[in-house]
């Protein structure tokens, strides 16, 4: 015999908003950044030292807490803006694999040119052989050889370790 159907039972309702972007995705880094970049101020540190000289002069601070204030003020905005830095060589280290080669190429030549970051080739480790050796021929002898050890320690390819060779005779 069949079964009765149940009266009154009701369908949920399906919400129908927008995923929201995993945490490593790009554009949601991108938009975290952006929303520090907003919050941030920027001062630079000759400024912060007229504005405490300035509260020394007025007698509402010692010479001494002034010196502790400016020393601790740039060394909050330096770590800030390593933070950024770093926020922004990773969001282009992923560029790397998606085809941004001539830009980040670009990006690489400037980086280096004001000292930005600590090794010569961004997103290396995502780079594949022919992308790096094409990035070479910027490096100093003393860049290339740490990419060279890099390489040694790490991938170890042939092909990588030849051009690096070539470029330092």
């Amino acid at each position: 015999m069949p079964q009765p159907k149940k009266q009154g039972t009701a369908k949920r309702a399906t919400s129908r908003t927008a995923p929201k972007p995993a945490p490593d995705d790009p554009l949601s880094r991108l938009d975290a950044l952006r929303d520090a970049l907003t919050k941030s101020v920027m001062l630079t540190g000759d400024r912060i030292q007229e504005v405490v000289d300035d509260a020394v002069r007025r007698g509402r601070m010692t010479r001494t807490d002034a010196e502790d204030l400016v020393q601790r003020l740039i060394s909050l905005g330096r770590k800030q803006t390593e933070d950024v830095i770093g926020d922004i060589e990773q969001l282009l280290g992923r560029g790397a694999a998606t085809g941004g080669d001539r830009v980040l190429r670009h990006v690489d030549r400037a980086r280096r040119a004001v000292g930005i970051g600590t090794f010569p080739i961004l997103g290396y480790d995502d780079l594949n052989a022919g992308q790096i050796t094409e990035r070479l021929g910027d490096l100093t002898p003393a860049q290339l050889r740490k990419v060279r050890d890099h390489e040694r320690r790490n991938a170890n390819r042939k092909s990588v370790l030849q051009a690096i060779e070539r470029k330092l005779k």
